[in-house]
């Protein structure tokens, strides 16, 4: 962990990128900016391209704040070059970071935990079309986020379709099969699961427009859902969380069908830090402002990987 001081340290904060979730991190990154300001802490902004290091160097930066989501900036990238260049960052490291992003890896490394695992198979472009499938069944970009690169499919001519729009994102796709229930999400912060957050998407799917768009969600914090319930979707994050090495705050989705299991669908490592974001609303529910967790998170940046002398 690193040894911060406000006189010396300048906090560089990560945000914009590379990725489709570009605008997403754009407005994380500037509610974190404004939030190390209001603690006195000097923040910078770097919008990361490919002179990121010379931007970095540059701004005199001696921290980063990671506010990127997405492909090269929460899948490993950036957290590689920020090891290379012996700068602290926030959130999880290269390993665990590289695993989480990909919705395949991450399944296969929970696999026989005990982690409730929705049915899956994995299709490559190239393959035949897949035939033995269950509809309804959702079909994944595995390094997808903000719900880019998933398609619900009730029949084979959505399926067909769906996999020509996910083979945009990526050249293979993962087919899950739906689990019908409500939508729940855990965040961890420091190995610690928060209070559960129930979604209510007012469509039928929890897509991008649901997630973004203003009045589109109900969010309820804590979700109002039976403890065993919340116990076992904080135990299986948790787990989750351990098992994949992560660090600072992630944040795992679970949907939770009519018999009352929570079934993992994903764990973000860099999750939505706005302040109507929803780690951000669990950790109000125990009393952790939003300027809380950013300066909590700031203080917990570090390097991951040791370097002999």
């Amino acid at each position: 962990m690193s040894v911060l001081s406000k006189e010396t340290t300048v906090v560089g904060v990560l945000l914009g990128g590379m990725s489709p979730e570009r605008p997403i991190s754009l407005k994380s990154g500037h509610a974190v900016s404004a939030a190390l300001a209001r603690r006195g802490w000097r923040a910078v902004e770097i919008d990361v391209g490919p002179d990121l290091p010379a931007q970095l160097v540059a701004q005199g930066v001696t921290v980063c704040w990671l506010a990127l989501h997405g492909i090269l900036g929460e899948d490993g990238c950036v957290q590689g070059m920020c090891e290379v260049m012996r700068l602290p960052y926030t959130g999880s490291g290269v390993l665990g970071s590289a695993v989480a992003m990909d919705k395949v890896a991450t399944k296969r490394a929970l696999r026989g935990l005990g982690i409730p695992l929705c049915a899956d198979t994995v299709w490559r472009q190239g393959d035949p079309f897949p035939e033995d499938v269950t509809f309804p069944v959702m079909a994944k970009t595995p390094e997808g986020g903000s719900t880019l690169g998933i398609r619900k499919c009730h029949d084979a001519a959505e399926l067909e379709a769906a996999l020509l729009y996910c083979g945009e994102f990526a050249p293979e796709v993962l087919l899950e099969q739906f689990v019908a229930g409500d939508e729940i999400t855990v965040a961890v912060l420091d190995g610690e699961p928060l209070p559960v957050v129930s979604i209510v998407p007012h469509t039928e799917f929890f897509d991008f427009e649901a997630k973004y768009q203003k009045g589109k969600t109900t969010y309820v914090a804590p979700a109002p859902i039976p403890e065993s319930v919340s116990t076992a979707a904080q135990r299986s994050a948790r787990l989750a969380y351990e098992t994949l090495h992560l660090s600072g705050v992630a944040r795992a989705d679970f949907i939770v069908d009519a018999a009352g299991t929570p079934w993992f669908l994903e764990i973000n490592t860099l999750p939505g830090m706005t302040e109507t974001s929803l780690s951000p609303m669990a950790a109000g529910v125990v009393g952790m402002t939003f300027d809380d967790l950013v300066e909590r998170l700031l203080l917990g940046a570090r390097l991951h990987v040791q370097v002999q002398a």
